[in-house]
């Protein structure tokens, strides 16, 4: 085992992410609890800490098999528990949570886990979480564009006004806390196929994630093309200097054959592969790279060539019902004989000007440079609609915050 260095290059991130299923182990028979699932998935993200991966990640789900409901209670505890990852979600549904409450959820992850936190926005894929949580699905391109208006403003204004289509008006409002350093949790927006969400994430100078591990190769290139192309546009840098992630998926042994022989069951035992595609089709067909480590290397290398350069490579490894042992082993593989010849061989071949993967740090430096980030300190008596005007001490004493009263 490896253990990571204290400054670890903010280049190119690699590590894995969890869509947080709970499935039915096809070669013993056996069906994790959520209880033995949630415990799993936080030695996961520990192990992935301790051999030296960037970068952890977890979807949101609100119906069985899964159990995400709440990545940042599990982010959180495992912030606790890690030192250098970064932690991130592999979707944080966009429309269907309240932005004010992802402002505020999010930032105060971001204090606990000191920084290393960002988060991916998207829609998602379950049609009925959206009644669940009183939304219309035929209005989910216009809740993600909207919520994520109201979300990006909450960050960055100390006092909010608004008015929109889905949720109540804000007056006078402020999202508490701040974000760390006055600096807003980087965003990725995840979309498969949505061109106005490439657009978005161009619009804002955000990142954007393809997740093709559901498609063939390169199937998502048209997308990523179209952001970055925006992401010029809007002049944020040239198409080359945009921020974009890619998923993927790998089963990891020692000899290739082995591979093979060992995540075969797990495949054609799965409900969503193994009754409708062939493994050997699958591997050649999509990111699923199933072999040696040498063969995951090279596949990612393919990557790039497709893509071009880009800044965040997350792989799945614990899903299909692999007991724990085995993802934790693709964790080890993953982190000691992948990832470091992936840094050295796509550092190599980085066209001149990549930029580098964001972080809080780069953040930080990119809005202050040298000088010392801001720390709000609120003024007292604000909510009582009795004293005080501007929320913080630092805010513009012209910036009064016109709160609703109550007769």
């Amino acid at each position: 085992m490896i253990v990571r260095t204290t400054n670890q290059a903010d280049d190119m991130q690699f590590g894995i992410f969890s869509v947080s299923d709970i499935t039915r182990n096809p070669v013993t028979g056996y069906t994790p609890s959520e209880a033995e699932r949630i415990a799993a998935i936080v030695q996961i993200a520990r192990r992935a800490d301790e051999v030296g991966l960037d970068v952890f990640a977890i979807g949101e789900h609100h119906n069985p098999p899964f159990f995400s409901s709440s990545p940042t209670t599990l982010l959180a505890n495992i912030a606790a528990q890690t030192e250098q990852i970064v932690l991130s979600t592999a979707i944080t549904l966009i429309t269907t949570n309240d932005p004010v409450k992802i402002a505020e959820d999010y930032a105060m992850l971001q204090h606990l886990a000191k920084g290393r936190l960002d988060l991916m926005l998207g829609r998602g894929n379950t049609v009925p979480v959206y009644p669940w949580f009183g939304q219309d699905i035929h209005k989910g391109l216009e809740l993600a564009l909207e919520n994520y208006n109201l979300l990006h403003r909450l960050w960055r204004e100390d006092v909010v006004d608004w008015e929109g289509s889905f949720r109540t008006a804000l007056q006078g409002f402020t999202s508490i806390p701040r974000p760390l350093d006055d600096v807003p949790p980087f965003v990725w927006h995840g979309a498969i196929r949505t061109p106005e969400i490439a657009e978005q994430a161009a619009y804002y100078g955000n990142g954007y994630f393809a997740n093709h591990i559901l498609a063939p190769n390169f199937h998502f290139k048209p997308l990523v093309d179209l952001y970055r192309q925006r992401f010029a546009h809007y002049g944020h840098g040239t198409p080359e200097q945009a921020i974009v992630g890619l998923g993927g998926q790998s089963y990891i042994a020692k000899r290739s054959q082995d591979a093979v022989r060992g995540f075969r069951p797990y495949f054609e035992g799965s409900p969503i592969y193994g009754t409708s595609y062939r493994l050997e089709d699958f591997m050649h067909g999509t990111p699923l790279t199933v072999g040696s480590p040498q063969e995951v290397i090279e596949k990612t290398l393919t990557f790039q060539d497709g893509f071009g350069d880009y800044q965040r490579q997350l792989w799945v490894v614990d899903a299909m019902g692999l007991p724990l042992e085995e993802a934790l082993e693709q964790v080890e593989l993953l982190g000691t004989e992948v990832v470091p010849t992936l840094r050295k061989e796509l550092e190599s071949r980085r066209a001149a000007g990549a930029p580098d993967a964001p972080t809080h740090a780069s953040l930080v430096r990119a809005k202050y440079g040298d000088a010392e980030p801001r720390q709000p300190r609120p003024n007292p008596n604000r909510g009582d609609n009795v004293t005080g005007t501007s929320p913080y001490q630092d805010s513009d004493p012209e910036l009064v915050a016109d709160l609703p009263l109550v007769g």
